[in-house]
Parts: structure tokens; C-alpha cells; sequence
């Protein structure tokens, strides 16, 4: 029963997070910092959806790789089936695809180093499964390549100079997806502090080795 409870928690804030980050991510940050206009580098979203890496990690860790799969596979169920309500279909499709690929490689990564210092496993799986995440979701959303996903966001493909500052100039997708990965490296680092204070609470509840 017990279990059931942590895993029903588990599933509910990852579909929490994947539903918000999908409709933010629609939304730029309009801001300028030192000159530099954000609705060219970054969205919304950038600042909620690591909050994913962390639940997938926790669940790890509580759990074990294969219990975290299926963490996973529930939020993608829920959370993309619902996205498909609240975002266009086809940033619902990219953000399905990402999602999967990138939290799966953060288990698989995550196992690999748990028996190491308490703050490796879950950083290193989170930034590299952040890079995998962050190339395929705005390579699928936003990329005229994968216009048959659906229509683009105009916006997305106008020419800008990179992270606003750069003399080269690209789409301006390009700028947030390196924006949107250098947030969530930060992101990333941050959640190490919740990560941590969690440790003595959520202790594994079973033999964890690799599945």
C-alpha cells in the first residue's frame, strides 16, 4: 500500500509537469536583460520541466530502475494524452517523443552511478538526459524538416542572431533550444538541493540494481 501511495504521488506530479511545461513552452519570456531580448533564448518552459528529471530520479532511487520506467510510461500516457488539450498536436508529439527518450536515458544513466557520490547520478543523468530531450523536442516542434508533425509556429522561424547576442544569426528555435539547455543545466543543479534534503526521507524500499 505504501508503495501504491508513493507511486500514485509519483505519476500525478509527473503528468503536473509535463502538462504545465507543454503549455509553456508556447509562451517566450518577454524580457530584456543587458540588452538582450529573452523571447529570443528562452520559454516558459524551460524552468518547469526539469522538475521532471527529479521525480524520475527520486523514483529511482526509492524504487529502482524498472519501478521509475513504468513512473515514466504512466506520465507519458496522461500527461501527452492531455497536452493534446492544452498545446498544438504537434508540440504534444514532440514533447511525447523527447520526454521518453530523454527520461529513459536518465534511468539508464541514474543506475549506472547510484553507487557513487550521492549528487553524480542524479546530475550527470539529468543534464545528459536534458541534452537529449532539449534536441529532440525542439527539433520536432519547431524544425521545418518536421513540418508533416503539423504547421509551424511562424514566429519560431525567423531569423535572429543566436541567444541574441551572437553576430550569426539562425532560426529563432536554434536560440531556444540552446537558451532552454542552459537553463535546465541550472535547473538541473538547483534540483540537487531538494535531491539531497530528500535522501533520509525517501530511502530505496528495495534492492536496486540494474533491470
Amino acid at each position: 500500500m505504501l508503495k501504491t501511495r508513493y507511486l500514485l504521488i509519483y505519476v500525478a506530479l509527473m503528468t503536473l509537469v509535463v502538462v504545465a511545461s507543454n503549455f509553456l513552452v508556447q509562451f517566450p519570456l518577454n524580457a530584456m536583460v543587458a540588452g538582450i531580448n529573452l523571447a529570443d533564448i528562452l520559454t516558459w518552459g524551460a524552468f518547469t520541466y526539469p522538475i521532471a528529471f527529479l521525480i524520475t530520479d527520486l523514483t529511482n532511487r526509492q524504487f529502482g530502475p524498472q519501478t521509475a520506467r513504468k513512473v515514466v510510461f504512466a506520465g507519458f500516457v496522461v500527461g501527452v494524452g492531455l497536452s493534446f488539450y492544452t498545446a498544438v498536436p504537434r508540440i504534444a508529439i514532440a514533447s511525447g517523443s523527447a520526454y521518453l527518450a530523454g527520461q529513459l536515458l536518465d534511468i539508464a544513466v541514474f543506475n549506472r552511478l547510484r553507487r557513487q557520490a550521492w549528487w553524480r547520478a542524479p546530475l550527470v543523468g539529468s543534464l545528459i538526459g536534458s541534452a537529449l530531450d532539449t534536441i529532440i523536442f525542439f527539433s520536432f516542434a519547431f524544425a521545418a524538416f518536421f513540418v508533416f508533425f503539423g504547421a509551424n509556429e511562424p514566429f519560431a522561424l525567423e531569423s535572429a542572431p543566436i541567444l541574441g547576442i551572437l553576430s550569426m544569426e539562425a532560426p529563432r528555435w536554434i536560440s531556444w533550444a540552446l537558451g532552454d539547455f542552459t537553463v535546465k543545466m541550472l535547473v538541473g543543479l538547483v534540483m540537487l538541493l531538494p535531491y539531497g534534503a530528500l535522501m533520509n526521507t525517501l530511502r530505496p524500499m528495495q534492492a536496486t540494481a540494474a533491470r
